[in-house]
C-alpha cells in the first residue's frame, strides 16, 4: 500500500486459536504503521485474549450469538437494529483499512457495515466478495503456523518479520496462576496437558491420556495440570483420577486468560488441535501438538513446538470423517511416540 493508514480494524472474530495464529499480524502492522490505531472485531467470549495486547487500540464486541438468535426467530426489525447501532459505531472510526482475516460471509458485512474506505479479505466459497474492495488467496499450501495471515501482510506490501503469536497477558491473571499453583502444593516446575477440543475427531483417546500423563507425573517426578473449558471438568477429573498423584483437573475451573498464565508458567504442554495449545507456542513454552483430522500447521516456526501427525491418506478430514468413528489418525499417534518427543525436549529443563 502506498498510503499509511491511520485508523485499521482487523475482523477475525473467533476462534481461540485462530486469534492466536491471527495475533502476529498486529505485530506486523505496528512494526510498519506504528502511528497507526488498530481495533480489533471479535466475539465477547474471545475479547480477553486481546484487551491486554499493547498494540490493540479498542476491542470492539460483537455478539454473533444474539444476532444468531435473531436470524433463528426471523426477527428481522431486531437484526436490522443491532446491524445499524454496530455500523454507528465502527463508522465513527473513519477506518482507511478494514482486514477480514476470516473470509465469510458474515466477516465480509461486518467489513462492509465498518464503511471502511479499504477493505481486503481472504477468498472463500462463501458469497459477498462484492463487499469487498479486493480480494486476496490465503496463499501457498504452508506447512507453516499462521501462514494465510503471513500471506495478508505480503499481499499488503509489508515486511512480516518475526511472525509468532503474540498474546499479552493480564498481571491479574498471572498473579492468579501463581496462587493456584501454590495452593495445589507445585513447588516446581511442572507440566500441562490440552485434551479437549471441539470436535470429537480432533480427541486423543482417554486411555492414551491416561498412560501418558502418570507416566510423565511418575518417570520426571513432576505435577501435571489439566486444563480445559466448563465443560470438560468432568474428564478432566476421570484423568486425574486415573493416572494418579500429582495430577491436578483445572479444566473448567479457570478461565481462558487465567488457564493460559498457567501455561505460560508450564515446562511442557501437550496438546490436541486446540487453542490453548497454539497458545503455549505463543509464550515459548515447549509443546507437542498432536494433529489428526486437522493440521493447522506443521511447522510452528520454533525448534520448541513438535509436531506428530499421521499424514494418513485420509488425513486431514476436517468435518467430513470417513472412518467411522474409529479415528485412525489419532490412534496412530501412541503414548509412546509423545513420551519420546517429551524426552529430547525436556533435556534442557532442570527437573
Amino acid at each position: 500500500m502506498s498510503d499509511s493508514p491511520a485508523r485499521i480494524l482487523i475482523i477475525r472474530s473467533s476462534a481461540i486459536g485462530d486469534i492466536v495464529m491471527a495475533s502476529p499480524m498486529l505485530r506486523t502492522l505496528k512494526s510498519a504503521w506504528p502511528d497507526a490505531k488498530i481495533d480489533w472485531l471479535v466475539e465477547p467470549a474471545y475479547s480477553c485474549l486481546l484487551k491486554g495486547n499493547p498494540h490493540v487500540n479498542r476491542v470492539i464486541e460483537w455478539d454473533k450469538p444474539a444476532w444468531k438468535k435473531m436470524v433463528s426467530k426471523f426477527h428481522l426489525g431486531g437484526l436490522c437494529k443491532e446491524a445499524r447501532s454496530l455500523a454507528r459505531v465502527l463508522r465513527l472510526s473513519r477506518y482507511d483499512l478494514v482486514l477480514d482475516a476470516q473470509g465469510l460471509l458474515r466477516s465480509r458485512v461486518l467489513a462492509w457495515l465498518s464503511g471502511g474506505k479499504d477493505r481486503i479479505g481472504f477468498d472463500s466459497k462463501e458469497p459477498g466478495k462484492f463487499l469487498m474492495n479486493r480480494i486476496i488467496s490465503k496463499g501457498p499450501d504452508s506447512h507453516k503456523m499462521s501462514s494465510e495471515y503471513y500471506f495478508m501482510m505480503v499481499k499488503l506490501g509489508l515486511e512480516p518479520g518475526d511472525f509468532r503469536p503474540f498474546i499479552v497477558l493480564k498481571a491479574e491473571d498471572e498473579a492468579w496462576a501463581a496462587e493456584i499453583i501454590k495452593k495445589h502444593g507445585i513447588k516446581g516446575p511442572y507440566f500441562v496437558i490440552c485434551p479437549f477440543t471441539t470436535r470429537p475427531q480432533k480427541h486423543w483417546f482417554l486411555s492414551y491420556w491416561t498412560r501418558l500423563t502418570a507416566h510423565l507425573a511418575h518417570f520426571y517426578a513432576v505435577d501435571v495440570v489439566v486444563l480445559g473449558g466448563p465443560g470438560d471438568e468432568a474428564t478432566g477429573e476421570e484423568i486425574a483420577k486415573r493416572a494418579g498423584k500429582n495430577i491436578h483437573n483445572l479444566a473448567g475451573r479457570a478461565t481462558l486468560t487465567q488457564s493460559a498464565a498457567l501455561l505460560k508458567g508450564a515446562s511442557l504442554a501437550i496438546g490436541v488441535d486446540t487453542g490453548l495449545t497454539h497458545m503455549a507456542t505463543a509464550f515459548g513454552v515447549p509443546v507437542i501438538a498432536l494433529f489428526g483430522s486437522t493440521r493447522p500447521y506443521l511447522d510452528a516456526g520454533v525448534d520448541s513446538t513438535k509436531v506428530l501427525y499421521s499424514g494418513l491418506s485420509c488425513s486431514p478430514c476436517k468435518r467430513k470423517p470417513t472412518c467411522n468413528g474409529k479415528h485412525d489418525c489419532m490412534r496412530w499417534i501412541t503414548p509412546e511416540m509423545v513420551l519420546e518427543e517429551a524426552q529430547e525436549l525436556i533435556l534442557n529443563i532442570n527437573i
